[in-house]
């Protein structure tokens, strides 16, 4: 479980490819080996921690199924690590489990931050809402509108800054995991 609240932007050293393994650099000094780590939203467990690097096991599904497939060496990843008992939870209950790959359609500069629109698959439209919580690459965001199978958020400063969504561009692919309460919700429909 995580808070969707991103520790460091960490770095792809190389990709997980044929191999299965996706190696990371990282400034995490102390990972060990089992823990959960959400890697641009994915839930990937530690395979191996050495000298700022990490590997991570990724399933050819994970591949197909999220963003993770795509990433490129050199490539900036948000990181944060599984939430522990007592901490705060400064965004909300993110699980790493992706429901989906949304794609950019717009960004927009709104006075000194930006909204960014996605487009999302449409089987997930019945747990999103506006004012509602949704994960975009492991980032607690709030939805700030919603209009047919389009997402709008808005990125204040800070997040711009201290997550890889400041350097993503129009037609860049994402990872969406919405609100687990709103799917636990619907989860009878």
């Amino acid at each position: 479980m995580f808070t969707g609240i991103i520790e460091e932007i960490g770095k792809v050293k190389e990709t997980a490819g044929k191999r299965g393994v996706l190696t990371l650099e990282t400034s995490f000094s102390d990972l060990r080996a089992g823990e959960s780590v959400a890697v641009n939203g994915v839930c990937l467990t530690v395979n191996e921690s050495r000298n700022g690097l990490a590997d991570f096991d990724v399933s050819p599904e994970t591949l197909k199924k999220t963003t993770l497939g795509k990433l490129k060496n050199g490539q900036p990843v948000n990181l944060e690590r599984a939430l522990r008992l007592g901490d705060r939870i400064g965004g909300h209950l993110v699980t790493g489990h992706i429901d989906g790959k949304g794609k950019i359609s717009a960004i927009r500069k709104t006075g000194s931050g930006k909204e960014i629109t996605i487009i999302f698959p449409t089987e997930i439209k019945k747990y999103l809402a506006v004012k509602g919580s949704v994960a975009i690459d492991g980032i607690s965001l709030t939805s700030a509108g919603l209009s047919g199978n389009r997402l709008s958020v808005a990125l204040v400063p800070y997040t711009l800054n201290k997550t890889n969504l400041g350097k993503k561009r129009v037609g860049d692919e994402i990872n969406l995991e919405v609100d687990v309460i709103a799917r636990y919700l619907n989860n009878g429909e």
